[in-house]
This record gives structure tokens, sequence and C-alpha cells, in this order.
């Protein structure tokens, strides 16, 4: 049997921060989410300014990102290039790019997905706060 690392509330409150505190430097109002490796959300903040479907919109970027074990984008370039009927794939509602995996050890222990901004810099902001992790 593997043994897996799993996020703590330490680490999901580091990702935030360090998530937040980006977004912040670059007058981005955007919400920010974290999920476990099933996907489900551990921690969420909504930035002031941020519209209100961001905070929908960026735990779904994350959930894909987590169940998916690969960035969003992949799933969004997928029906982009014409196959639409990927939309259909049950369990995937975040199907943009901005949720990114959180790797320990070569293993997806979640994602982070953000929205709000552009596609890139919502990406950007995720990345941020991963590289916070003290691995």
């Amino acid at each position: 049997m593997k043994i897996k690392p799993v996020l703590q509330l330490d680490d999901v409150k580091t990702i935030l921060a360090a998530a937040e505190a980006h977004a912040l430097a670059n007058q981005w109002a955007v919400s920010i989410s974290v999920v476990d490796d099933g996907g489900h959300l551990l921690g969420m903040v909504r930035l002031d300014g941020a519209a209100p479907i961001s905070a929908q919109i960026s735990p779904a970027k994350a959930r894909t990102s987590a169940l998916g074990q690969r960035e969003s984008k992949i799933y969004e370039d997928i029906v982009n290039q014409g196959r639409v009927a990927f939309l259909s794939a049950p369990g995937l509602e975040g199907l943009l790019e901005g949720g990114v995996p959180i790797m320990v050890d070569g293993q997806v222990v979640g994602a982070v997905g953000v929205s709000g901004v552009k596609s890139s810099e919502d990406v950007e902001i995720a990345r941020a706060g991963i590289a916070a992790l003290k691995r």
C-alpha cells in the first residue's frame, strides 16, 4: 500500500495567504479556492470587488484540476478543439483555465482554482499560492 501526503489546515492557510497576497499586489479582485485530491473544498477567499460568480467558478476549476490530476486548461483546450461532447463529462464543471494541481512527491494532493481576471493571471495566482508550500 502506498503512503500519500495530505493537505493540512496550515497548508491551506499558507496557500490562500500567498495567493491572496499575489492577487492584491497586482490589484486583481478574484476568488481563490483550495480543494483536496477528491475535489472537496478545504478553503476559499473572495477578495473585495470580485464578481459573485467567481465564488462558484474558482472551486469548480480547482475540483476539475484535482479530479483530473492536471491543469483545468487541458479540458478547455479539448473543448475548444471541437470535442464539445466533453462538456458532458460527469463531475467536471470548471472546464476553464485557472485550476492548478498541487503536487507533492509526484502525487496530486489537491488543487487551487482562481477566478476573476484573465485566465493566465488566474493561473499565476494559483501557482503563487502553491509555491508558498514548504515541501
